[in-house]
Order: C-alpha cells, then sequence, then structure tokens
C-alpha cells in the first residue's frame, strides 16, 4: 500500500512540473509582451506560485482513473501488472502539451486563453494552417512533438509503476478501505480546491492587476474544460441572467426608444446610388491617423477623409469576422461564448439588410479573395441570398495566392473592374484579408521599422492601405463611380502598437468613412461624433431610404436626431457598455470594473447594460 500511495504522490509532482514547465514556456515565448506591459518580474514570478491550487485540481482530475484502477488492482491480484497504464499517461501529456502549444500560437492574434470558440474553428484544421504563418506552425508542431516525447520519456524514467504495487508483506485487510477512502477524498479536496464553501474555479488563478500575469497562472486545461463546460450549459442555465427577464426586456426597449423621427442627414444627392461597403479586416482605429494613429500607417485612407465623412466614436461589437457579417447584415450583436455562424438553424430569426434591398431593385454581391466556408461564413452569406459570392476559388485571374488567399493589391482593382459588369443600382460588398495573420503579403512598400509592438500586423495594414489607394484608382476608370457611396468599416479591431486591452472600448473602437461622388457636399470633410456602433449600419441605411426598421431590433439609425447614444461590445464572460455619461465593462466574476460613470447615473447605467446584455443573450438562446 505504501508504494501505491508514493507512485500516486510522484504522479501529483509529475503533473506539477509538466504544467510549471509548460507555463514557463508560455512566459518565454510572449516575453517581449510581458515587457511591453510592463509587468513586474516579482509578479511573473507569483504566477507560479498562485497556480498551485488549481494546478493541483487539474492534476487530480486526471488522476482519479488511474488512481481507482490502480487500486482494484492490488485488491485484485498484487502481482498486477500495470505498466498498460502508461498509454493513458501518454495520452494525457500530449493532449495537454497540444493545449498549450495551442493557446500559445491564438494569444498573439485574440488576446485570450484557448477556449471553445477557437476550437470550432478545428472543424477546418485547413483554415487553420492557413491563418498561421508556416514558420509559427512548424514550430509549434515541433514544440508539441518535442515536450511530448520528453515528458512521456521521464514519465517511463521515472514514474510508471511497477509490476508490484503491494508490499512484501500484505497489510491488513482494513487497510484497504482505509487507503481507498483517504486518497478519494484526497482527491475530492483537490478537484474542489481544499474546504471552502466555494469550489474552486479559474478565478482562483486572476491574482494580479496584470492581465498577462493572470492568462500565464490559470491552467490552460482547466480553463478549456471550464469554458466548455459553460458553452455546453448556454441553452440551459442562462449565464447572464442579472435580474427578472420581464425587467430587462423593458429596459432594453426604453434604452432603444426613440421620440421623434427626423434624420437629420440625408447623404446622398441622388435617389437610389450604387452601395459598395469595403469590409477592412482587423482595421483598429488607431491605424487611422485621425483617430490617434500615426500618420505614416494609413495615408491614402486620411487622405480620402477629406471628402468623406468620416465616424469618430464608433465600436465593433465583437471581435471575429463571421460576428462581423451579422452585425453589418442583420445589426446581430456579438454574441458571448459562440457565434451566430455556428447556429445555422438559428439564421431565420436574423433579420436580413439583404431583403429590402432587394425589394427595391438592388443587384447584391460579395467578394472576398480567400475562402468563405472559414468559420462558416459562406453558409450565412448564402442564407442572406446575395445574388452573387465570389471567393477564392471563384477568381481565376492568374493571382500568386498567400495563405490565406489573394492578396489586396490584386484582389481589390480586379473586383473594382468586375463590378462593371453588375446591373444598377448594385449593393456591393468587398471583403479585404491582408491585414489578417499570417501577413504574407506582397513586399510592395517600405516597412515602417519604428515599430515596438505588433510590427506584421501594422505593416499589413499598411499595405491595405496602398491598396484601397489602387481600388479607388480603377474604380475612378469604371462608369459606375459617379453612382457609387462607399462605406469603408471595420469588421472589428485588432490589438496595435498602443497595445489596449482587450476588454476596452479603445481597443474596440474602428474606423467607419463615407465617401463618394453622391455624397452630399456639405458632409465632406466633417467628422460624425455620436457614440454608434458597427450594428447601427442596417437601421441608418434604410432610414436614408425612407424604409422602416422595426425588424433590426438591435440597430439604431445615427442621424435621427432623437436617438439615445450608446455602445456595446460582448466579452467571453462579460460586457462592455458606453453612454454618453461614461462607461464601464462587467465581468460576470468581478461586476463593474473600469467605471467612468458619475456616481448618482452609475446604478441606473450599469443596470441598463446588463438588461441589454442579459434581454440579447436570452433571446438568441430561444432562437
Amino acid at each position: 500500500m505504501k508504494k501505491y500511495i508514493v507512485t500516486l504522490l510522484k504522479v501529483l509532482i509529475f503533473f506539477l512540473v509538466l504544467f510549471e514547465s509548460m507555463r514557463l514556456i508560455f512566459a518565454f515565448y510572449y516575453w517581449d509582451f510581458i515587457l511591453v506591459e510592463k509587468v513586474p518580474l516579482t509578479e511573473v514570478l507569483k504566477c507560479f506560485v498562485k497556480c498551485i491550487p488549481i494546478d493541483i485540481a487539474t492534476a487530480s482530475y486526471m488522476m482519479v482513473l488511474p488512481a481507482i484502477a490502480m487500486f482494484i488492482g492490488i485488491c485484485v491480484n498484487d502481482k498486477t501488472n500495470f505498466k498498460w497504464m502508461r498509454w493513458y499517461f501518454y495520452i494525457i501529456i500530449a493532449v495537454y502539451v497540444l493545449i498549450v502549444m495551442g493557446e500559445v500560437g491564438i494569444y498573439g492574434e485574440w488576446r485570450t486563453k484557448l477556449n471553445y470558440k477557437a476550437l470550432l474553428y478545428l472543424k477546418h484544421p485547413d483554415e487553420v494552417i492557413r491563418t498561421a504563418s508556416t514558420s509559427q506552425t512548424v514550430r509549434l508542431l515541433t514544440s508539441w512533438g518535442a515536450f511530448t516525447i520528453l515528458f512521456c520519456w521521464w514519465y517511463y524514467k521515472w514514474v510508471e509503476p511497477t509490476d508490484k504495487l503491494d508490499d512484501q508483506r500484505k497489510p491488513p485487510f482494513i487497510q484497504y478501505p482505509v487507503a481507498i477512502i483517504l486518497i478519494l477524498g484526497l482527491l475530492f479536496l483537490g478537484m474542489r480546491g481544499g474546504f471552502n464553501a466555494i469550489p474552486i474555479s479559474t478565478s482562483s488563478g486572476y491574482f494580479s492587476n496584470y492581465k498577462l500575469a493572470n492568462v500565464i497562472s490559470v491552467n490552460p486545461a482547466y480553463n478549456l474544460l471550464e469554458n466548455m463546460t459553460n458553452v455546453h450549459q448556454m441553452n440551459e442555465k442562462n449565464n447572464f441572467s442579472y435580474m427578472p427577464s420581464e425587467k430587462a426586456e423593458e429596459i432594453t426597449e426604453k434604452t432603444h426608444q426613440v421620440d421623434c423621427d427626423s434624420t437629420i442627414y440625408h447623404i446622398s444627392k441622388i435617389e437610389k446610388p450604387n452601395i459598395m461597403i469595403v469590409l477592412l479586416e482587423s482595421w483598429s482605429a488607431d491605424l487611422v491617423e485621425s483617430l490617434g494613429g500615426d500618420p505614416s500607417v494609413t495615408p491614402n485612407f486620411h487622405e480620402m477623409e477629406k471628402e468623406g465623412l468620416l465616424f469618430t466614436n464608433i465600436y465593433a461589437s465583437a471581435n471575429r469576422s463571421e460576428q462581423a457579417q451579422a452585425n453589418i447584415f442583420g445589426g446581430l450583436p456579438g454574441i458571448p461564448l459562440t457565434t451566430i455562424t455556428n447556429h445555422p438553424e438559428k439564421y431565420y430569426a436574423v433579420p436580413s439588410l439583404l431583403t429590402p434591398i432587394d425589394s427595391m431593385g438592388y443587384y447584391t454581391s460579395y467578394y472576398y479573395g480567400g475562402e468563405l466556408n472559414y468559420a462558416n461564413i459562406l453558409s450565412y452569406l448564402r442564407y442572406n441570398e446575395f445574388d452573387k459570392i465570389v471567393d477564392h476559388k471563384d477568381v481565376d485571374a492568374g493571382f500568386h495566392s498567400g495563405k490565406l488567399g489573394y492578396h489586396d493589391t490584386d484582389m481589390l482593382p480586379w473586383v473594382a473592374k468586375q463590378v462593371t459588369d453588375q446591373p444598377e443600382p448594385f449593393f456591393t460588398t468587398v471583403f479585404t484579408q491582408s491585414s489578417h495573420s499570417p501577413y504574407d503579403y506582397p513586399k510592395v512598400l517600405e516597412k515602417l521599422d519604428w515599430l515596438k509592438l505588433e510590427p506584421d500586423y501594422m505593416n499589413s495594414a499598411h499595405y491595405a492601405d496602398f491598396a484601397l489607394k489602387l481600388f479607388m484608382d480603377a474604380a475612378k476608370n469604371e462608369p459606375w463611380y459617379e453612382n457609387t457611396i462607399f462605406i469603408f468599416v471595420a469588421d472589428h479591431s485588432h490589438e496595435t502598437e498602443k497595445n489596449y486591452p482587450l476588454e476596452s472600448f479603445e481597443y474596440h473602437q474602428i474606423p467607419l468613412l463615407i465617401t463618394g461622388e453622391p455624397l452630399q457636399d456639405s458632409l465632406r470633410g466633417t467628422t460624425f461624433d455620436k457614440i454608434c456602433s458597427s450594428l447601427d449600419i442596417p437601421a441608418t441605411m434604410l432610414a436614408q431610404f425612407g424604409i422602416k426598421h422595426e425588424q433590426f431590433i438591435w440597430s439604431k439609425d445615427v442621424f435621427n436626431c432623437c436617438y439615445r447614444p450608446f455602445a456595446f461590445f460582448e466579452l467571453g464572460g462579460g460586457f462592455g457598455w458606453k453612454t454618453n455619461e461614461g462607461s464601464f465593462v462587467y465581468s460576470n466574476m468581478y461586476g463593474p470594473t473600469k467605471v467612468t460613470l458619475p456616481a448618482e447615473v452609475r446604478d441606473s447605467i450599469v443596470e441598463q447594460g446588463q438588461a441589454y446584455m442579459q434581454r440579447h443573450f436570452e433571446l438568441f438562446c430561444n432562437y
């Protein structure tokens, strides 16, 4: 029995060393981020201590099956061979290291730990590979293989149970039930996190004011399991339930209430202009000089501002491209824990901007240089019934393709010529892609070498800006140009050299520019400064045509002088909310944070945001 207990202790130590070693690898990989975010060394070192309770919980879950199996074995036959157990541990080691390498791979792009939403992309592994650079893919796969082999070897040499776990002299029988009760009891306490009234959770690893320190601390396997469990329960229990449903509905309706119907801007000189949406992949507001960016990054966009209407206070409600499609064409806010494209059974419940546009006689089309199967976007677009959808496989122009698709400098001018064959008026969207990882765009411009953080992304945006110039130059030579309103808008934001945290409105701010020959002269070179969202595009666009838009319940006509300015973004376990009075970010774990609201309105506006989030989530679950 003594050897049995010693073996389990060795297994526990083995897992703790494995967890700490992989934590060290993650910290080493993102050491530049630690320096940029100025995380003190003491906070980094604390990660390797504060993590121990949740590491023990993770190890305890992993040890339950082998503990029971070995105990039964020695009870039945004290000469039982336990070498077969190595395969269980080999699989556990391989899976755990794979989780860590997956987290290393996505953190630089998503700024989050590996979660259920990320795993959904594994349904299409070829898409995952295309969005990562070849060097990164090779590096992560090689690291996975090397560390898996290393720890499997160590387990074999130091931990693997011998053929005989019982002692030479059999102990009294009473020791067997006492031993198993003791072992299982200790494992249960380990899984639970001790005798505390509240069981352990990932919040146990959130000890620091520095986000990256918390990311390093929390065990990735435990985090992933907890996240997957929460998602599984999403339709059974509303994780965003803050008040009675009736009250949430009432407050949300009041938030959207408009006391008058007076549109202050009519942007077009002509009745039915062509509409060209240029959806900018991962463009943050601070890429743009007028929105706080460096002048050298997007000079061509800045030049277009002189003839357009620039929105200076607009935010994306989510952080993925597939969610942006539903924002723009359905006015649907981002959904925590999942995305609309992963729920085709719910498409029917989301209104489509294409329906009224089509009824007005518009020809509708969508162009993308990559593959729209990514994240199931194609199914959503097809449900919206575009007259024409073109992606990578439909383009036969002899272009050189990167890992993600055709480069913007090839694709955008090509689209400008293809649109000429469309009947007018048309409603066309072209989605750029070169400012998405792996950033393998052609190096046709001089590199911006002053960047300390996100240089690949920032230079890709610089390249995409150059592609916009080529696009507009090509469009000006086409007959449809004179009758076309252009809407340049980002699908979502991205980390820049400013290093804004994901849970901030600075991070989620995006550019939106309306320009084109039909634009009213009085609006050229002006700005729209009220708080708004990419969700507001459907209602605002339909109002311009005098079309009712009540079905777009989450979308506002921002040109109506009586609309109530606010913006929302979702986080996996919370949301952000901004009004004229101030803003806050709400965490289901910690409550309101980053609050800039006056004390006298704080509670009512926090309740307003809670009601919005709850109502949105409840409706989505019930679709």
